[in-house]
């Protein structure tokens, strides 16, 4: 069995290199590393924050000591309560990532295991997530289904 374990601030550096690397393999964006210096303070406070609504977990890598191997990381959100989720509490699952030697090894799985179980605890009813097409079937055996809904975004 795979051991997942809550990320600690001190695992920072390494979740916004794992990061880089799920950016690098799905945007146009890849390459540009210079927002992980601004984002490494917010991330340690996040990280710092065991009861918040940011999840991160993370399998240590087997062969790179300090290294990690995989980062599974999702927030709660609350929304106006409906049918089939009347208390409002969304998840939404992000940055799910795995270090290219690492793969094929069941880690990403044990940490959305890690991820979903944590929702749970929340009483969260309804996850999210954007999958890429590589990644599509894994989600699909956890469960989740697509939605017709289209994805709009505005960048401020």
């Amino acid at each position: 069995m795979t051991a997942v374990r809550r990320a600690l601030p001190e695992d920072a550096a390494e979740i916004l290199r794992l990061r880089q690397v799920l950016i690098d393999a799905m945007a146009d964006t890849a390459g540009a590393t210079d927002w992980q210096t601004e984002s490494l303070p917010g991330l340690r406070a996040r990280l710092a924050e065991p009861d918040g609504d940011f999840g991160a977990f993370v399998v240590d890598h087997p062969e790179r000591a300090g290294a990690l191997a995989a980062l599974v990381v999702g927030t709660v959100e609350y929304r106006i309560g409906r049918a089939g989720n009347p208390l409002g509490a969304v998840g939404f699952v992000f940055s799910v990532a795995t270090d290219p030697e690492a793969r094929r090894r069941g880690y990403a799985r044990a940490g959305m295991d890690a991820l979903l179980a944590w929702f749970r605890e929340r009483d969260v009813r309804q996850v999210h997530l954007t999958a890429s097409a590589e990644a599509e079937p894994l989600y699909v055996s956890l469960g989740f289904r697509p939605k017709p809904d289209p994805l709009l975004e505005l960048l401020l």
